[in-house]
């Protein structure tokens, strides 16, 4: 089965073209700011938002890497930040303008979060990497992001960094009975355990120690790990129903336990905060 999986990852890999075909395809007709505004999704938001804001004061410039239609990006441009944003997908970057209001400090360029090389070392405050990890299916490309957001950022700035996780993503592959497809896709095997992400997909996923080893070689502090959604996607069919006094316990009860290190595995989205040496 391994040697199966091995064939079958470097047949993807050959028949791969480039992973920007399937992003386009995906973000041409996903609408990621309807996830973010409903009651679910907004306690991802709410919850990177408070710890970006722990580390902001009214000097600072920000960058976003990978922008998307500007969710974060104009959230912090509204409140009087100077935001640039960088985004990849030409349809993120038209709703992204779309969204801008009179009189924003917000700018936004078509990039790629692999190459930065038009933006000077050490040269914002914080920058976010929210988005292009969860695209990157390689550890060179995975260091190379880490690798540029990092020079770019001036010593003892913040970066902070989106992932999506493993055992959630395939608690669901279960519950929604998809785990057969993922077999017959070699994207799961079903002796070893182990799931494989190959380059034609939209989503990469991680475990904790994944995303720790891919930091390790960087001149970095990590401040918080945090479940940005903690149990959130596993009930959001309850959250959506919650009235408005719920709904509140539910995030002060979340943002106590989203840095329990023994339960940020159940999140399908975590934050990791690091401090630029």
């Amino acid at each position: 089965m391994k040697l199966v999986n091995l064939l079958r990852r470097k047949f993807f890999k050959n028949q791969h073209n480039t992973t920007g075909d399937y992003l386009v395809d995906y973000y041409n007709t996903h609408n990621e700011d309807v996830r973010l505004l409903s009651k679910h999704g907004r306690v991802e938001f709410l919850t990177t938002v408070k710890y970006i804001e722990k580390y902001l004061n009214n000097e600072m410039r920000i960058i976003e890497i990978g922008a998307g239609t500007g969710r974060y990006s104009h959230y912090f441009a509204q409140k009087g930040f100077s935001v640039e944003a960088v985004e990849l997908i030409e349809h993120n970057i038209e709703v992204f303008k779309t969204k801008t209001l009179p009189g924003e400090k917000v700018s936004i360029k078509q990039g790629n979060a692999l190459d930065l090389s038009e933006y000077p070392d050490n040269s914002y405050d914080v920058t976010l990497l929210l988005g292009p990890m969860y695209h990157l299916y390689t550890a060179e490309e995975q260091q190379k992001a880490l690798s540029e957001a990092i020079r770019i950022t001036k010593p003892d700035g913040y970066i902070f960094v989106a992932y999506c996780m493993l055992e959630p993503s395939m608690f669901c592959c279960f519950k929604n009975n998809r785990i057969d497809k993922l077999i017959k896709d070699g994207e799961f095997d079903p002796v070893s355990l182990e799931a494989y992400f190959p380059p034609h997909g939209i989503f990469k996923v991680y475990t904790k120690d994944e995303i720790f080893d891919l930091t390790k070689i960087f001149g970095v502090d990590r401040l918080h790990f945090v479940a940005t959604d903690g149990y959130t996607c596993h009930m959001k069919e309850a959250i959506d129903k919650m009235d408005d006094k719920t709904y509140d316990l539910y995030l002060r009860y979340h943002f106590k336990t989203c840095e329990r290190q023994d339960l940020v595995g159940i999140s399908h989205h975590t934050l990791d905060v690091l401090r630029k040496e």
